[in-house]
C-alpha cells in the first residue's frame, strides 16, 4: 500500500490539521471526524459515500464534509490520487450548515480554489501568522455562502479610518504580531471587512504591509550589527529562515550578504 503522507497541526485559531497525501491504492473505511473537512484533490480523483450516498472529488471541485457524518473514500482511477486537506473547527461553519453539506458536498468555484489553495501555500511550512488569518477568514466567507445559497461577488468596502487604525496597530504591533480575528471582533466588524478596507486604503493586505515593516527594521538591525538569527525573532519572523525567505524576495539578497555589504 503505497503512501506519502504530511500533516501538522497550524497555530492558526479555526484550524485543527493540515493533512496532504499521495495515495496509491488506499482505501478509506467508513468513519466520521469531529471537525469539518476541506479537500483540495490535485492528481486524480476520489470516489467516497456520504451519508450512504455516491459522491465525487475531483480537481474541479472543492469537496466539503461535514462533522459527525459517515464517509469514506477510494481512488477512482488505478494510479492513486493526490489531496491537500484542511479540519475546520466545528464552530467555523456551524451546526445548522450540516445538512446543506450532507445534500450537496462539492463546489466547482475557481474562486473558492483558488482562496484553499492559497491557503495552503501560507501554512506551509509554518504558518504566517497575519497572513493564514486572513486567508483563513475569506475561505470561510465563500464556504459560508455556498452552504446559504448565496453566494455574491465581493463587496466594495471603503473604511479609511478603520484602515488606518489597524495600520497604525501593526507598526505598534511588528514584532508580535496581530490577531486579525480578535482584533475585528474588538472592532465590531468582519475580518474580510477589515482586511478589504485596509487593502483598498493602502495598495496591499495588512499580511504584506506587515512583511514589508518587518523587513524593513531588519535591514536596521543588520546595519547595527546583528546577527541574521537575532533580527529574525526581534521583528518577529519565525525564525531565520523565514526571515531569509522574505528579505530575499524583498531585496534580490540574503541577510547575511546584506549586512556584509556594509
Amino acid at each position: 500500500m503505497a503512501a506519502d503522507v504530511v500533516a501538522w497541526r497550524p497555530a492558526v485559531p479555526g484550524l485543527t490539521e493540515v493533512f496532504h497525501a499521495r495515495f496509491t491504492d488506499h482505501v478509506y473505511p467508513p468513519h466520521t471526524h469531529d471537525a469539518w473537512t476541506l479537500l483540495l484533490v490535485d492528481d486524480g480523483a476520489v470516489a467516497y459515500d456520504l451519508d450512504r450516498h455516491a459522491h465525487g472529488a475531483s480537481p474541479a471541485a472543492v469537496t466539503l464534509l461535514p462533522p459527525g457524518v459517515p464517509h469514506d473514500g477510494r481512488s477512482r482511477f488505478p494510479g492513486g490520487f493526490r489531496k491537500r486537506v484542511l479540519y475546520l473547527e466545528p464552530a467555523t461553519l456551524g451546526e445548522q450548515r450540516i445538512g446543506t453539506a450532507v445534500d450537496r458536498p462539492a463546489f466547482a468555484d475557481r474562486v473558492l480554489r483558488d482562496r484553499v489553495s492559497r491557503l495552503h501555500a501560507a501554512l506551509a511550512p509554518h504558518p504566517a501568522g497575519l497572513e493564514a488569518q486572513s486567508r483563513l477568514a475569506f475561505v470561510l466567507e465563500r464556504l459560508r455562502q455556498h452552504l446559504d445559497r448565496a453566494v455574491a461577488p465581493a463587496p466594495a468596502v471603503r473604511d479609511d479610518p478603520l484602515a488606518d487604525r489597524l495600520r497604525d496597530l501593526l507598526d505598534a504591533r511588528l514584532a508580535e504580531g496581530v490577531s486579525l480575528e480578535a482584533t475585528a471582533a474588538a472592532w465590531a466588524v468582519h475580518p474580510t471587512h477589515l482586511v478589504r478596507a485596509f487593502t483598498r486604503r493602502h495598495g496591499l493586505p495588512p499580511h504584506r504591509y506587515l512583511t514589508g515593516r518587518r523587513v524593513d527594521r531588519a535591514r536596521r538591525l543588520l546595519l547595527d550589527g546583528l546577527s541574521p538569527a537575532e533580527v529574525a525573532t526581534a521583528v518577529g519572523f519565525f525564525d531565520q529562515a523565514h526571515l531569509t525567505r522574505h528579505f530575499r524576495r524583498m531585496l534580490a539578497t540574503t541577510p547575511a550578504a546584506y549586512a556584509r555589504s556594509a
